[in-house]
């Protein structure tokens, strides 16, 4: 019989506390056992195995970042919400590195993540929906602004800008750049 308490929620919920507190690698079926004070075995009554506990993990960081995104861009439209979305993109970044990390880098081709990645993929295509652009055009800019944001947020998580100008200037520059790419509305 499962502990009282123990479910597949609680131990996605402890597996994130153990990415949030170790990075990515130190995910273990017997580390979130240990978190959760169960023996290993127990958690497969909540999990098929490794490989199961990090795809629910990386849908729980998708669904986390597309709620965060949708919070930035809420009532925004053109400039104003590719310009929020990228700021809460890095944001999103700095407050949660490893959890970043541990996220899926093509969640829309996984059966098991698309519903997570698609939420988040609506969110972007939302910031983008004032531009009136094809859905070809549309797929090119998600990525552009994709690239700016996970390259730059990734960069600096990792403390791949030591020298001393301004960070947020450089970004700013970067987001003025992705939005170069548009068209004026």
């Amino acid at each position: 019989m499962p502990r009282a308490g123990l479910s597949t929620t609680a131990v996605v919920d402890a597996a994130l506390a153990v990415v949030d507190e170790h990075g990515a690698e130190a995910l273990t079926l017997a580390a979130v056992a240990q978190r959760t004070g169960v023996a290993t075995p127990s958690l497969y009554k909540h999990v098929a195995g490794l490989g199961e506990l990090r795809t629910l993990l990386g849908s729980r960081v998708l669904e986390d970042m597309a709620e965060y995104f949708t919070r930035a861009v809420l009532g925004r439209g053109g400039e104003d919400a590719v310009r929020s979305l990228m700021h809460a993109y890095r944001a999103y970044v700095k407050e949660h590195p490893a959890r970043y990390a541990a996220a899926p880098l093509d969640p829309l081709h996984d059966p098991a993540l698309a519903s997570a990645g698609g939420k988040l993929m609506e969110v972007v295509l939302g910031a983008l929906r004032a531009y009136d652009l094809s859905p070809s055009d549309t797929i090119h800019a998600a990525r552009c602004m994709r690239a700016v944001a996970h390259g730059f947020a990734s960069l600096e998580a990792g403390g791949g800008f030591g020298l001393p100008e301004d960070l947020d200037h450089t970004y700013d520059q970067l987001i003025a750049a992705v939005l170069g790419t548009l068209p004026r509305h």
